[in-house]
This record gives structure tokens, sequence and C-alpha cells, in this order.
């Protein structure tokens, strides 16, 4: 008997690591990505560089076999550390002992995916290819290569993973009914760069994220292993506070020395890099359904998120392992896994996108605000002292499996608890197991 043909439009972080996944369960996988090789190509992978990857990335590549060799090049960040305007330091860990996200490459790990993928004699892979039109019903797809060329191919089945700006979405939303939405954050982004130091040192402590939040804008910096840090502004587009009013060097030297004194030393390319590296613009992105006949969505092709929780690339992997035990589950009977799979998965991306958004005000504005790190301190001491009885809403999230749906309601309860117990200047009485035991229950906040 023949073997079933997929054909994977997009050759990104999600698309790569699905094609290994189809190709290990016998299919046959053509996989056709608009870009060159970056394997051969001196490209970027995106304009991000470096990605936080988490439990639920980590559990995606350890069942293909990548987890070790990922981590081996990854940096651990344990917390976040804030720097006031003044220069002050304070840090948050992320969750308990042992609990961090790591800093990765992202075109580290795409190249890693690719060879992953073309080792295997089933996948077969095209650059420089960019979709142009999908026939669902026959499951044939049209491509034009780099010398304009039509390339027609033919398949069982297809699979989106062609980012926030699906092509096949886009085929999708045109000859059917999809209910789709797209909403854009009044800011953009632009990356900057903290190089190593003359010694080739980091210039700030590697094991950590760090955060200048200033209320209406922050900036971000994530290490690299070449020890440089990769910085993130995050600044609205418009308005008196915003892109369009750094127009010159002096715009943006002053803007720097008055909101980023501390870091400015340590940019010795700031003024070229700003000028030179574009404003990226951050967007969510929701629809349903995500299989049309015999092509399914994935990835950000379904539900791009905005980067405030470190999770676009770990829900993506996710929705491959869901995906991947769909199919299981469906004895290879592609048409049910993939409805299968989109049920699952509806609900939990539209959570993490809702949480990202969230986690955007908390990064910018509350990291700095004292209440707020007090409340962050009875959440970790809560964490801390009874691991089987309270999680945060962020260890759920990031260091757990549990579904995003699940994470964000109990975190909301277990938020709406710490609160409580601030309120009530409780807070000497969590070391005592009891007391836990009955605020919890009172609250209707047992674990699930």
């Amino acid at each position: 008997m023949s073997k079933t043909t997929i054909t994977v439009v997009g050759g990104g972080l999600a698309g790569s690591l699905m094609a290994v996944y189809f190709a290990k369960k016998g299919y046959e996988v053509n996989l056709f990505e608009r870009r060159p090789d970056m394997r051969n190509a001196d490209i970027s992978a995106g304009r991000s560089i470096n990605l936080a990857l988490s439990a639920r990335g980590l559990h995606a590549l350890d069942k293909v076999g990548l987890k070790e060799a990922i981590l081996s090049e990854a940096i651990p960040m344990h917390g976040r550390t804030m720097h006031d305007e003044s220069g002050q330091l304070a840090y948050q860990p992320y969750g308990t002992e042992g609990q961090f996200i790591n800093s990765v490459s992202r075109g580290g790990l795409n190249i890693q995916l690719l060879e992953l993928a073309d080792e295997n004699p089933d996948v077969h892979l095209f650059f420089n290819h960019k979709c142009q039109e999908v026939n669902f019903e026959t499951g044939q797809t049209t491509f034009e290569d780099e010398n304009g060329n039509t390339v027609i191919q033919e398949a069982d089945f297809i699979l989106g993973s062609d980012g926030a700006f699906s092509q096949v979405r886009m085929e999708m939303m045109t000859s059917g009914k999809l209910n789709y939405s797209q909403d854009y954050l009044d800011h953009g982004y632009k990356e900057l760069t903290i190089p190593a130091t003359a010694d080739d040192e980091f210039a700030l402590e590697p094991n950590a994220l760090h955060i200048w939040p200033r209320g209406e804008y922050m900036m971000i910096a994530l290490p690299n292993p070449d020890k440089s840090f990769t910085c993130t502004l995050f600044y609205p587009f418009t308005g008196p506070v915003s892109f369009e009013t750094l127009k010159t060097k002096t715009d943006v030297e002053d803007f720097f020395n008055k909101h980023f004194a501390d870091a400015v030393p340590l940019m010795p390319t700031l003024i070229e890099d700003f000028f030179a590296n574009p404003t990226g613009s951050l967007v969510t992105v929701r629809c349903y359904p995500w299989v049309k006949e015999k092509a399914a969505l994935l990835g950000d092709a379904c539900h791009a998120v905005v980067p405030f929780y470190g999770q676009g690339m770990n829900c993506a992997f996710e929705d491959c392992v869901i995906l991947d035990e769909c199919i299981n589950e469906a004895n290879g009977d592609l048409e049910v896994a993939f409805d299968a799979y989109q049920k699952s998965r509806k609900v939990n991306a539209d959570a993490i996108a809702d949480l990202a958004i969230q986690n955007f005000t908390e990064m910018q504005d509350l990291v700095g605000d004292e209440d707020f790190l007090h409340y962050k301190q009875v959440e970790h001491n809560l964490c801390e002292l009874h691991p089987d009885l309270f999680q945060s809403q962020y260890e759920m999230v990031t260091f757990t499996n549990v579904p995003y749906s699940t994470a964000q309601s109990k975190g909301a309860q277990n938020t709406a608890l710490v609160k409580k117990i601030i309120a009530n200047g409780w807070e000497d009485k969590i070391t005592d197991r009891t007391f836990v035991l009955d605020i919890l229950s009172s609250a209707n906040a047992l674990p699930t």
C-alpha cells in the first residue's frame, strides 16, 4: 500500500517539528518553506532571535529526542531582575527551587529541527517555495519557486504551519466559513543589543530575564550563548510617548539616558541598532474552525499570541504533541484526528492569548510596584511551603503541562486567594498547613 502523503506549508519551528512527528508515524511528508534554507543562507529565523523555552516545549522536543541537545545550548533564567529608573535592582524568582525557563536561539533551534526532519527518508524539504493556492477538496497545493515557476504538489492531507499571516488560512477564509480576528497592540517593538564585555563576559546577570518596567512601556533583555543580550523595547507606535517622537539621534539618546540610564553604557551600538532595526508589530490571531476538509492549521497560523508570557513557541510545540496524540487515538484516521485536535486546542489557545495580554500589563507596569512585589513574595512563599496544595498561575502555565484553560481559571482563583491573605494580614499564618487547607477549601480552590 502507498504511504499517506502530507504537504506541510511552512518550515518554521512548528512545521518542522510536526514534519518529524508525521514521519515517525510512517507518513510521507513534503515540507515547503517560502524562505531560503537557513542551514545554508545567512538569514534570520525571524525578528526575535531568542525565545523562552519551558515545560510544554521541552516535552514536545523530548518526544523526538531533541530535548537534551537543545538544553545543552540554552541559558537557564531563574527569575526576573527589575531595573528601576535609578538603577536599583529587584529580583523575583519564577517558581520554586529548581524551576527556570530557558533562553534559546530561534534560528539554532529551527536548524536542528530541520536537520532532524531531513534525516528521515520520508521527509522532503523544499525551500524558496511560496504558497499560492490550496485545494482543500483534492489536497492539491500550488507554489511558486524562486525562479517564478509553478509547482503543484498532490497530497492526501495538508498542514498549514505558515505563521500569523498564513496563506493556508487565507485560502480557508476565502473558500468558506471561518471566523477570524486579529488584534494589534498599540505598542510595537524594536530589538537592540548589549554585547559581551571587553573581557568576553556577560554585562548583566545571565541567569535572569531583565526588565526595565516604565508603566506605559518597557525594555527587556534575554541572554545569548555568545554572552550578549538581546534587548527589546516595547513602546507605543503613536502619541506623545511613542516611536514617532524618536526621530533623531538626540531624541533617542535623551530618551534612553533618562529612562534606561543603567543600560546605556552597556549598549555601544544603541543608535545604530535603533535606526537600522525594524519596528515590529504585536498581533493576536484567533480563528475557527482550524480544519477544512483535508487541511488543518497549526501554531501561529491559527493562534498567534503576543510574546509576554513566553508561550508562543511552547504553545505551538504543544499543538504538535496534541495532534500526535489525536492521531494515535483515531488509529491513524487523520480526518478524525484533525477534528479532535482543533476541538481540544481552541479553548486552550484562547486562554493563553488572554494570559499573554494580561502579562503585558504586569511586566510593563506592576513588576516595579512595591505592593505587587509583596504580592509576589506571598505567592512565592505559598508555592515553596505547600507545593502540593498551591501553584501560581505562572507555575501552571510555564512549568507544567496543565491545559492553559485550567491554568487560567485555577490561577485566577489562586490570585484572589493571595489577595485575600494580604488584605486580612494573614501572611504569617501561611506556614501553618491546616490554615492553608482551610482557606483553600473555603475559596473552592483546591488543586485539580
